[in-house]
């Protein structure tokens, strides 16, 4: 019998839209390779791997990796990949890249988390901490006893400057301007799938039940290990 092809599936959605725990569960339940651009990065940085050691200098100076740096690393990293499934988080990040890609490797399909922005702005600018002691509060999951008061000392709780929504707005809006040319790319070519909602655990039956149609679940293998 001829093995299936394997999986080549790229995850987009801006940041707070859960992508990290979709991936994780894509991970564990298709078993297949999960290579997200931070990572490989951080680890370069790390390393301090000839790329590793470019990038850093354009991310002490705050200034965006260009897209050759970015696609070398993980094209580089993607060739020891070659006989598995895998899911790229955080590439392409712009059109060049995703051509790039293209170039190297076909591409089957898009996972695109389409979550309204006012329900991810909602849940970015929940966190809310108390300075002296490190506590986190969310303002959804474990508020505060009396809102912007910290349970224990009855001191003032502050939000961190990432979690402000002006900050927020910003990197939606840098996400947005970014990416959306790489979605209509995918769109163009047929490979874009979005699965639209505000609750990660309402959206993930839709996207198992996709990719079900590709892979075979691998964890009911072993029913026995807990999740």
């Amino acid at each position: 019998a001829v093995p299936p092809p394997l999986l080549r599936a790229v995850i987009m959605g801006p940041p707070g839209s859960g992508k990290g725990t979709v991936s994780a569960r894509i991970i564990k339940h298709f078993g297949v390779k999960h290579l997200s651009s931070g990572d490989l990065l951080r680890d370069n940085m790390q390393k301090q791997t000839e790329v590793g050691i470019l990038a850093k200098s354009y991310v002490d100076q705050g200034r965006l990796i260009p897209d050759d740096i970015m696609t070398q690393l993980m094209l580089n990293e993607l060739k020891t990949l070659d006989r598995y499934n895998w899911l790229l988080d955080g590439f392409p990040r712009t059109v060049a890249q995703a051509k790039a890609l293209d170039k190297e490797c076909h591409v089957d399909t898009v996972i695109d988390l389409d979550v309204p922005f006012e329900t991810i702005k909602c849940r970015l600018t929940a966190r809310w901490i108390h300075p002296a002691s490190g506590r986190v509060y969310n303002l959804e999951f474990s508020p505060p006893k009396v809102q912007g008061i910290d349970d224990v000392t009855g001191e003032p709780l502050v939000q961190r400057d990432d979690d402000k929504p002006e900050t927020v707005s910003k990197r939606l809006q840098a996400y947005d301007a970014q990416t959306k040319p790489v979605l209509e790319y995918y769109r163009e070519k047929g490979l874009l799938k979005s699965f639209s909602g505000t609750e990660t655990n309402k959206i993930w039956p839709h996207i198992y039940a996709f990719l079900q149609t590709k892979l075979p679940d691998v964890s009911q293998k072993n029913v026995a290990t807990p999740r």
